[in-house]
Order: C-alpha cells, then sequence, then structure tokens
C-alpha cells in the first residue's frame, strides 16, 4: 500500500498553536546517518551467530498495513432475484431466496474472526460496522459490474447481428432488472458476513444521525433486517430466546419513515405512522384493502402495552445513493398511542403516535432534511471564508477555504497550486506503453489490453460517474496511445475533481478537507501531487511535513508489515529485477508537496479513515512512479472530514540519540491508536 510520509500538515499561520506534525522518514534519516554504521556491523553479527537468523533492518519508510475490506475475491450466488422497482428502493419482489427474508429466521452471527485495531485491542463496535458495510459495497459494486460486462457484451452483440429486437436481446432485457444489493445481501448471508443483532434499542457502532445510503446497508449492519418492510419485529420463534423472556411477541424494533403512506404524519419529534399492509405496491402510495393487527402492527401495539423503545430511521432523496435515498437513525423513540381508522383512500388503517425518548443527542433531520446537508448554494454564503478558491481556477470546480478558529482568519499560503505533478531536474516519465485498441469506450475486459493487465477485468464500474471496485496492489489505466477516448470508464482517475471540496480550518489538526456532496465509496477523490525527487534529495535536517514515498513496490510484495494486496495482475517481467534491487533501499521516488501541490496536502490522518491510497499506472507502467490517488473506502456524507492514514509504525520515529519519538494523535477514531508514531 501507498502511503505517506508525513505526520500532520504543518501550517505557516500560526504555528505555535497547532501542534507539528513531522515526516517520520525524514526524522528517522536523521537518526540513521549516525547509527548505519551500528547497523550493519550489528547485522554481520547476526549472520555469524546463526546463518538462519538475519539481521532485523529499520527501514526509514516502513508503515503499518491500512484494514482494507475482506480480501477474497468472491463469485455471484446462484439465487435470481426478479423485482420490479418502485418508488427507488420501495420494491416488488418475486423468486428471491428464503435468505432474505428475516422475519422469524435471524440473519447468521457475523463469523468473522475478532480484528485487532490499531492499539492491539479488539476492534470497536464503529470499526465493525464500517468493516462490514465495506465488505458490502465491495459486493455490491461486483455484481454491479458483472451486470455492466453483460450488458456490453450484448450491445456488442447486438451491433454484429444487427438486429435491434432479438429474443436474446429480451431475455437480456429481463435479466437486467436484477437487484445488485439484494444479491449481495444474500452473498453476505452465505459468506456469514453480516452482523446479527436482533436487539431491542439501540445498537453499538451505530450512533444517532448515522447514515445508510440504502435499505440494504441497514439490513447487512444488523440495524433493520428487511430490505423492504417499514417495520422490522422481532418474531414468534424468538421467543425461546432467553433475553425476550417474558414479552409478548412480535416486538417492533426498528420502523423506517421514508414517506410510502399517504397517511403519514411527521414532525420530527413525534410522528404517526401508518402501519403496514393494504397499500398499493406499483409505487402510487394509495391504501387498496384494509390493513390487519398482525406482524408489524401487532409488534407495535405490543412495544406499547410493555414499554419497548423503537429504533426511528427517516428517508430523504439523495441523488447520490443507488436507490435515490439517503436514510438517517433518529434515535429511539416510544409508541404512545394508536388506533384504527378510515384512511384517505376508504380503507381502515392503523396509526401509531411515537414520541422521541428524551435525553439522546439532538435531532439531525429536522433542519433542511438534515444538517449535515446544509451545503450553501454559493461560495458568498460560506462562513469564515478566507479564499474563494486556493486552486486559483486551475481545478475545475472552485475549492474554497474557511477559518473560523484564528483570530484574525488567515487563508492557507506558502505553497504553489498544481493540479500535475512537477518533475524535479534531471527527472523523466518513461515514454507510454503501446495502449489497447479499444474504441470510444473499453467494453469487453476479454479483447482490452489494460483490462488483461488488470487480471482480465475492469478496476471501475461505470456507475456514479466511475467507482474503484475494491482496493487493488495497482491499477492499470487506458493511457495516451489508447484508442478509447477521456469517458472511457478506465480512465476514472484522470478526470479530475468531482466533488465539491473545501479546505477548513481545525481546532487542533491545523487544515483539514471536507466535501459538500455526497460521496459514493470507491470514487476517486483527488491525486496527491507535487514535485517528484528522489528520496535521497530531500534534506534530512529540514523540518519537511508534506513528502510521500512512491513504495507501490514494497507494498504490493508485502514488504515490512505491510497488507499484500498483489492479486491478479500481471507485471511485466522487468519489474522482479527492480523489485530485488528496491526491497533493500526503500522507495526511489518521493513526492515532496512543500512549496508545490494540490488540495491532496491538505488531507488529515486517521486511524479509522475515509479513504484509502491506490497506486495508478497510466501514462506510464514504471511502478517506482506510480501516480498516488486518494479514493473513498466508504459512503461519505457531506461536510464529514476527509482522513486517510498516513500508515505509521509506533515507536518507528527516532531521534539524533537513538531514542525512539512520540506524537499524539488527535484524529478522534473510536479505534484510535491515539499515538501518531
Amino acid at each position: 500500500m501507498v502511503v505517506p510520509c508525513v505526520a500532520e500538515l504543518s501550517d505557516p499561520v500560526n504555528d505555535a498553536m497547532v501542534p507539528r506534525r513531522c515526516s517520520a522518514r525524514i526524522k528517522k534519516l536523521k537518526s540513521e546517518q549516525e547509527a548505519q554504521r551500528e547497523r550493519e556491523s550489528q547485522r554481520v553479527r547476526c549472520r555469524s551467530n546463526d546463518d538462519s537468523v538475519l539481521g532485523k533492518k529499520t527501514k526509514v519508510y516502513k508503515k503499518s498495513k491500512l484494514v482494507t475490506p475482506s480480501q477474497a475475491q468472491t463469485q455471484a450466488p446462484n439465487n435470481d432475484v426478479t423485482v420490479a422497482t418502485v418508488d427507488n428502493d420501495d420494491v416488488t419482489i418475486t423468486n428471491v431466496g428464503a435468505p432474505i427474508d428475516c422475519t422469524d429466521h435471524p440473519v447468521p452471527e457475523n463469523s468473522l474472526n475478532p480484528q485487532l485495531s490499531g492499539n492491539g485491542t479488539e476492534k470497536s463496535s464503529h470499526a465493525r460496522v464500517t468493516e462490514t458495510l465495506r465488505i458490502f459495497n465491495k459486493h455490491y459494486l461486483h455484481f454491479v459490474q458483472e451486470e455492466e460486462i453483460r450488458c456490453g457484451r450484448a450491445q456488442a452483440d447486438q451491433k454484429t447481428k444487427k438486429h435491434s429486437k432479438s429474443k436474446e436481446a429480451e431475455d437480456d432485457g429481463k435479466r437486467s432488472s436484477k437487484r445488485p444489493d439484494l444479491k449481495a445481501i444474500s452473498k453476505m448471508i452465505s459468506e456469514k458476513e453480516v452482523l446479527n443483532r436482533e436487539r431491542i434499542g439501540s445498537l453499538p457502532g451505530i450512533d444517532v444521525g448515522h447514515q445508510f445510503f440504502s435499505r440494504a446497508e441497514m439490513v447487512v449492519a444488523g440495524f433493520h433486517n428487511h430490505w423492504l418492510n417499514g417495520i422490522d419485529c422481532v418474531g414468534q420463534s424468538a421467543g425461546k430466546k432467553g433475553e425476550y423472556k417474558g414479552y409478548s411477541l412480535p416486538l417492533a424494533v426498528s420502523i423506517v419513515v421514508s414517506g410510502q403512506y399517504e397517511d403519514d404524519q411527521d414532525n420530527y419529534e413525534e410522528v404517526v405512522y401508518t402501519g403496514q399492509g393494504g397499500n398499493d405496491l406499483l409505487g402510487n402510495k394509495r391504501q387498496i384493502k384494509d390493513q390487519v393487527m398482525e406482524r408489524g402492527n401487532l409488534g407495535l401495539k405490543n412495544c406499547m402495552e410493555q414499554s419497548v423503545p423503537v429504533r426511528v430511521t427517516r428517508g430523504h432523496r439523495c441523488v447520490n445513493s443507488y436507490v435515490g435515498k439517503v436514510y438517517t437513525y433518529d434515535g429511539l423513540y416510544k409508541v404512545v398511542n394508536y388506533w384504527a381508522e378510515k384512511g384517505i383512500s376508504g380503507f381502515t388503517v392503523y396509526k401509531f403516535r411515537l414520541k422521541r425518548i428524551e435525553g439522546q443527542p439532538v435531532l439531525t433531520t429536522n433542519q433542511v432534511h438534515f444538517t449535515r446537508g446544509c451545503t450553501p448554494n454559493s461560495i458568498s454564503e460560506i462562513r469564515g471564508l478566507v479564499c474563494e478558491d486556493i486552486s486559483g481556477g486551475l481545478e475545475d470546480i472552485p475549492i474554497p477555504a474557511t477559518n473560523l478558529v484564528d483570530d484574525p482568519p488567515a487563508a492557507p499560503s506558502g505553497f504553489t497550486y498544481s493540479r500535475d505533478i512537477v518533475c524535479a531536474k534531471g527527472i523523466k516519465f518513461p515514454s507510454a506503453p503501446t495502449g489497447c485498441n479499444c474504441h470510444g469506450s473499453c467494453l469487453d475486459p476479454r479483447v482490452c489490453s489494460c483490462a488483461k493487465l488488470n487480471g482480465s477485468e475492469f478496476p471501475y464500474v461505470h456507475k456514479d460517474g466511475g467507482r474503484l471496485i475494491e482496493p487493488k496492489a495497482v491499477v492499470f489505466e487506458c493511457g495516451p496511445n489508447c484508442g478509447c477516448g477521456p469517458a472511457c470508464v478506465n480512465r476514472t482517475s484522470q478526470k479530475g475533481l468531482r466533488y465539491r471540496l473545501e479546505v477548513f480550518r481545525t481546532p487542533n489538526k491545523g487544515w483539514g478537507v471536507r466535501s459538500w456532496d455526497y460521496i459514493p465509496s470507491g470514487a476517486t477523490i483527488c491525486e496527491y501531487t507535487g514535485l517528484l525527487k528522489k528520496t535521497d534529495q530531500i534534506d534530512p535536517a529540514a523540518d519537511n511535513n508534506y513528502v510521500f514515498d512512491i513504495d507501490c513496490l514494497q507494498t504490493m510484495k508485502g514488504l515490512d508489515g505491510r497488507e499484500r494486496r498483489l492479486r491478479e495482475v500481471s507485471l511485466p517481467g522487468y519489474w522482479h529485477n527492480d523489485s530485488e534491487k528496491m526491497s533493500d533501499g526503500g522507495p526511489e521516488y518521493c513526492i515532496d508537496a512543500v512549496s508545490v501541490g494540490n488540495v491532496a496536502r491538505f488531507i488529515n490522518h486517521s486511524c479509522q479513515p475515509n479513504l484509502f491510497v491506490q497506486c495508478v499506472l497510466s501514462t506510464h507502467h514504471d511502478i517506482g512512479l506510480a501516480r498516488v490517488v486518494l479514493m473513498a473506502a466508504d459512503n461519505i456524507p457531506p461536510l464529514q472530514e476527509l482522513t486517510y492514514d498516513y500508515g505509521y509504525v509506533l515507536d518507528s520515529v527516532m531521534d539524533r540519540e537513538g531514542k525512539v519519538k512520540q506524537m499524539a494523535c488527535y484524529c478522534g477514531a473510536a479505534d484510535c491508536r491515539k499515538r501518531l508514531f
């Protein structure tokens, strides 16, 4: 994995107010100059004492591994899912495998082995939720890719046969209705990758204000075990469990308020919720028959009579979600009353009045849908604006800077903005490879030579403007000699900024970066740019906090504790010779963004980041000069700070005397290591 050698970005303004973060690699270089002879002599002594034991090298560029989603690539389940989409994610479904029906059959327990966090303890519940959602997104995008490839081949076959309405085309149209999110749920259930938490009340790891991008995410996180039903109940069969002893079942544990019923009333702190059943599933929300006091309706009635709290989640329109909605958890409510009445359409409906339980965090969905979504309509509306565009017009989308911390507020300064890598004197990029012979856009991985380098598949899907399915050792993109055009999906990271970013001043971490838009997992955020140098050109005496080692090859080979990410990738033969040369000396090249760089230089560290670093090759195939691209690891809501793991190994930074240096981490993550190094 490629990780930077910066601890925290220094700040040219009011530096005394912000704890300085220093480059571990550079700081360590200072001490290594003095200790090099001693280490060499120790290695010689180790070899002489026991030829089977090698002297331990303390690498300047040693990094910790980044936790990524499930490592094994999976195959699609055989169960067919045929759906008719209604109101985006409210659908009628036929021929769905039994695992998706969780009414009286709880989702299997998560069988994943306990994971350790960066500080050596078992992962927190927040980390487990995040990991589960990442696994879901990986499966989901794999199934999206399968559908895109199938449709692309069908399109190519139609052009070859010159038939616009063949029987095969009609069959393809029917199969295209299969939903990858439902297939991903089935896959995770079969692999026992879901969280089973069919329980009353709040769930660890999901706080008030947490946002899901789909009902499917709520299912795999064990938050709401129905991808379709608005009421999630503990069924009669759960009465055998001790935790439900003494309760009258069924019990409602969760409801989703998303405007599906015409009789719903939502005043945020108080909800009048229409019971389930009798509505038209074709999407007009009208009642077509009477409701019955059973299932979820009976569950809500039992909650009122037994004072059992219910989780309430609200759905709102969202163009960035594949179902067209985002779901925000608003806390626990109590059922205070229920009654039956004739609804708007003249049929009997049950109404349940729920009131929010006091003492919980403030609601986020009662202010313009949700506070996180309250982004400005224009740059002039931003509070604390100190610069309208730090790129000076070089980016297609302006990047404003805000400062509500310093007095007087100041803008970031001391660097020249550059969208592209600038080569230091004497450094040149290799010539471009031959490229693929595709036309317009690369569609078939069986014939695209660039896809063959990626294990005979495209690393991206077209959805949402291009999303990387999962982190890879290296991504081969189409380059200047390829026959495809700029819209090709295999050029996703080359298309510039796609999201409205803002650089903002943080209280204790210097500058940070956040987005005004929803960002889906796998989306490209930006490339890390700066001055491309050889690592031995970095001055060890300078406190340069913006140096990023290009250590892709070390990551691919799993050196120095990194997580090996080399899968089905066709590596050029000469790389094997380069690997022997580079494994001892460390990365040959680095990116120095102290005086030249882009918005990436302001992105902070987190022990539980929402971005990851991806090595990309496009204009050439020299792994030592690979592009360093930051991509979304999660679905990221607006105004959440963008972060990635700087990857320091604890106790890896030494001072001039060879003593271990320590620096506190202020990321605030649930699994924070408490130290940056």
